[in-house]
């Protein structure tokens, strides 16, 4: 039995887990090696970058259309909680928060956004801390703004207010133990 590929329409916003949102512009056949095939056309804006993906391959590399609302709204609880900081050595934890990135998982990601995140009154990040938590936060972004029919602006600063919101909370909790 042929497991039904998944469908995307011209159009739909979908989701590559190493690129994050993207839309589908165009469904295209070539011939490739001597062989027909179907594939999307996809168009990343923020990167500038025109993908094209063999409609057979969609489901195999993890494409997929943008989250359920259950699940946004579980990503966004995720960013209320409390920060998960492991003490092993950074180029480790720097694997494991790029790998949850790169899964296109919109929980695995809001983790690392959660734990990253640094209010006004902790300690700075290193450069390599920043640039992680900035590309977690505009990958969740740019996925919130397409559910939500916003700008990735204005869905960043949902994330950062809600962030902003649960830290002193966690500090409180902190300070208390």
């Amino acid at each position: 039995m042929v497991a039904k590929a998944l469908s995307f329409d011209v159009g739909d916003y979908v989701v590559y887990p190493k690129h994050g949102v993207g839309r589908v512009i165009e469904l295209q056949r070539q011939e490739i090696a001597g062989m027909q095939l179907e594939l999307y056309v996809l168009r990343f804006e923020k990167e500038k970058m025109t993908l094209r993906v063999p409609t057979n391959k969609a489901e195999s590399i993890g494409m997929r259309k943008l989250s359920s609302d259950k699940t946004l709204k579980e990503a966004l609880d995720t960013l209320k909680g409390k920060p998960k900081v492991k003490r092993t050595m950074w180029s480790r934890r720097a694997q494991e928060y790029e790998a949850k990135i790169n899964s296109g998982d919109l929980v695995s990601i809001a983790e690392v956004v959660r734990d990253l995140f640094r209010a006004d009154d902790q300690p700075e990040q290193s450069y390599s801390e920043r640039q992680i938590f900035e590309g977690a936060t505009s990958r969740l972004a740019r996925e919130l703004a397409a559910m939500e029919e916003t700008d990735e602006r204005a869905a960043q600063e949902k994330i950062l207010d809600i962030l902003r919101k649960a830290a002193p909370l966690h500090a409180k909790e902190k300070a208390e133990a």
